[in-house]
């Protein structure tokens, strides 16, 4: 199986840069397991760690029961963020550089102490919370027309392409998370809707998640981090020229434009 791992990662990791979609990866190895996949994640973030990018962060996806049912699955996933990721709030970002990009918007945690599995609780990660930040979350699959199931999206980095983050971080002291409201637009057109609650019934449930998750690789979620937590409404679908914004009311906003580019 290591070879194939490795054949896989080199698979997607080949996808990634030529923009050419790959077919979903159990249609050629129907055998492989969700631990295997996970494994094609790491040895894609260990090539991409050797070719000196860095990680800032990770992120948790499939956090709502819709999506959890459409692939069959009972729990979330994960993916890496690495610098090479990060988008300014306002910037641009060319079309260019993805298959089929969608949007997602999710209230992101930045930790201020390490979070260590496998026994982290939802109040664990409230005491190890810096801040919390607006952020928008570009999601895109080498897989060929999103035609994914749970092995697919983990070895492809959980769908993970870009995240934008916001200037605004507020301390979460008092806040109810679970209420916070989020109105998505496109080009000043509300398009979708969405609250705390959405991600696991709320944002530090699936942070929790994630930590002891991580437990099960040996890795732990570290002071200054970046999580994303998992969308608070359905992913969209965005074309060139598109500007999306996301409002999260008290917690500020967010936003990025689609731009040409080759």
């Amino acid at each position: 199986m290591d070879a194939t791992v490795g054949n896989i990662a080199a698979t997607l990791l080949n996808a990634e840069k030529s923009k050419i979609a790959v077919p979903p990866i159990t249609s050629q190895f129907t055998d492989i397991s969700v631990t295997d996949a996970y494994n094609v994640q790491l040895e894609i973030v260990k090539t991409k760690l050797k070719e000196g990018r860095a990680i800032i962060g990770k992120k948790v996806g499939l956090t709502s029961v819709a999506m959890q049912k459409m692939l069959g699955v009972e729990e979330p996933d994960y993916g890496h963020l690495l610098d090479d990721m990060k988008v300014e709030n306002g910037g641009a970002v060319m079309m260019s550089n993805f298959l089929s990009p969608k949007i997602e918007a999710e209230i992101g945690f930045v930790l201020a102490d390490d979070l260590n599995g496998p026994n982290v609780t939802f109040l664990d990660v409230l005491m190890a919370t810096k801040y919390v930040v607006p952020t928008l979350e570009i999601i895109d699959s080498r897989i060929a027309d999103w035609k994914i199931g749970l092995v697919d999206t983990v070895a492809d980095n959980g769908s993970s392409a870009k995240v934008v983050v916001g200037e605004q971080v507020t301390d979460i002291n008092g806040l109810d998370l679970r209420s916070v409201g989020m109105i998505l637009s496109k080009n000043g057109e509300m398009i979708a809707t969405g609250s705390g609650a959405a991600a696991l019934g709320h944002p530090a449930h699936a942070i929790a998640w994630l930590a002891n998750k991580l437990h099960e690789f040996g890795i732990p979620l570290r002071a200054g981090e970046l999580i994303l937590p998992g969308a608070l409404s359905a992913a969209v679908s965005v074309s060139e020229g598109d500007t999306i914004t996301a409002q999260f009311g008290p917690l500020g906003s967010v936003s990025v434009t689609f731009e040409q580019g080759v």
